[in-house]
């Protein structure tokens, strides 16, 4: 058992999940770096400890259920709690040339094993003090800006959308139903950022675009729950 806070990133050994563990872990926080492989997930875990940082690697495919099941177990005989989950796993195959059938895979990944992960934990994370789930989604998940922004009508596509809209709802369901709790369950959108998946001709840095989850994952007691944000702003769903 641990005094300091504890968080899981899904998807932290790249990108995004990578520069929110780091944020996180220099903020004081134990960081499990979540990757698909033990090995690629230690690897990370070593290299954030370099830098002086508490990180552990656990392996975790986030669509895999005996992955989930293992790691919600080991979390609650190591650490009796989870303080912060960062559900930022997510692919937008689409976009990427994919040869499988992208509209399910998409929701796979960016809705489904956001639910089954969130509802394994969720008892671990209630037994913080100040539990915080925050939940990567994306402006193009905006029903409001899918019917007025012109630059969501161009580059928006269905299945990660739809996933996106989806993982927003469950925000929402998760926020009413921990009602009166210390859990806050919020979505952020990360801007464009420059990864494998927003390329390089977007706007922002990976590590410009960790600040928005990495806020919500340490709000303060009066801070939001149920809400849709980038940087210090709150979206429309």
């Amino acid at each position: 058992m641990t005094n300091k806070k504890v968080a899981l990133v899904t998807g932290a050994n790249k990108g995004i999940g990578y520069e929110i563990a780091k944020q996180l872990g220099e903020q004081g926080i134990t960081v499990l770096v979540a990757a698909r492989t033990q090995a690629t997930a230690d690897e990370v875990a070593s290299e954030l400890r370099g830098k002086g940082l508490d990180a552990v690697g656990v392996e975790l495919e986030v669509t895999n259920s005996k992955h989930i099941a293992a790691l919600t177990g080991w979390i609650g005989d190591t650490y009796g709690r989870l303080d912060i989950l960062v559900n930022n796993a997510g692919i937008w195959a689409e976009a990427s040339g994919y040869e499988g059938d992208a509209f399910r895979d998409t929701f796979e990944v960016n809705t489904f094993a956001p639910y089954y992960i969130t509802e394994a934990l969720l008892p671990h994370l209630l037994k913080s003090e100040a539990g915080r789930i925050v939940n990567q989604s994306s402006a193009l998940g905006s029903i409001q800006y899918m019917l007025s922004n012109e630059l969501a009508q161009r580059i928006a596509t269905p299945a990660y959308s739809a996933s996106k809209a989806a993982l927003n709802m469950l925000t929402a369901y998760w926020a009413q139903q921990t009602k009166g709790t210390n859990l806050k369950v919020n979505s952020v959108h990360p801007g464009l950022v420059k990864t494998q998946m927003g390329g390089e001709k977007a706007e922002l840095s990976p590590e410009d675009g960790a600040k928005t989850a990495v806020r919500l994952a340490t709000l303060p007691e009066d801070g939001p729950t149920g809400g849709f944000y980038y940087m210090d702003s709150q979206l429309p769903w």
